[in-house]
């Protein structure tokens, strides 16, 4: 049985890079990629663009349920989205993205600096080579995205709050780099993407 994730042991603005760091190594997600049950169906469940979850209509407001579905969640290769586990996997209509990322943590400078998002979900992820950051091909109209889990390209991804993707912009300017650039655990991320 799966059992929900625990939620972080304080406020997030409270931690340290090096905390996140150790919270990052402990979290251990089920091998959904590696689940592939016979019986399939519909869940009856979406997530919203706003990030809030539904079943048949009527909002999922307990978090540690939703906290519980996200760790089921998975891309499927055609680009659907599905809740699996070993006996069964159920469809899922997601309106944009799956997570929001609504926090963020910035430690170092060009290329040592470190980002770490916190989920909608209370998960959180460092950004950097196994989890890009994304902000669309044109600089007047922003996508700005980091890539949670599953596979790069195809996998499941959080969108990055407005007021966050202000802030990685100011961090990418006041360095100076051209094009603009933003640096997270060694990878380079260009603020418009090539």
């Amino acid at each position: 049985m799966v059992t929900p994730p625990p939620s972080l042991p304080k406020d997030f603005s409270q931690l340290s890079l090096t905390e996140a760091a150790e919270l990052l190594a402990e979290r251990k997600l089920p091998p959904v990629e590696s689940w592939h049950p016979e019986r399939t169906g519909d869940s009856a469940m979406e997530i919203r663009a706003d990030g809030s979850w539904y079943h048949e209509g009527g909002r999922i407001n307990r978090p540690a349920m939703v906290r519980l579905f996200s760790t089921i969640l998975r891309r499927e290769p055609d680009g659907g989205h599905v809740l699996v586990t070993p006996t069964e996997k159920l469809a899922i209509a997601i309106e944009d993205t799956p997570f929001r990322a609504v926090e963020m943590k910035s430690e170092g400078e060009e290329e040592d600096r470190k980002l770490v998002f916190r989920l909608d979900t209370d998960d959180l992820v460092m950004a950097g080579a196994d989890h890009p950051l994304g902000f669309g091909r044109d600089a007047d109209n922003p996508d700005p995205r980091l890539h949670v889990r599953g596979a790069i390209g195809n996998g499941l991804e959080a969108r990055i709050d407005r007021a966050l993707y202000y802030e990685i912009v100011e961090l990418a300017l006041a360095e100076g780099g051209e094009p603009p650039a933003i640096w997270s655990n060694g990878t380079c991320f260009p603020l418009v993407d090539a």
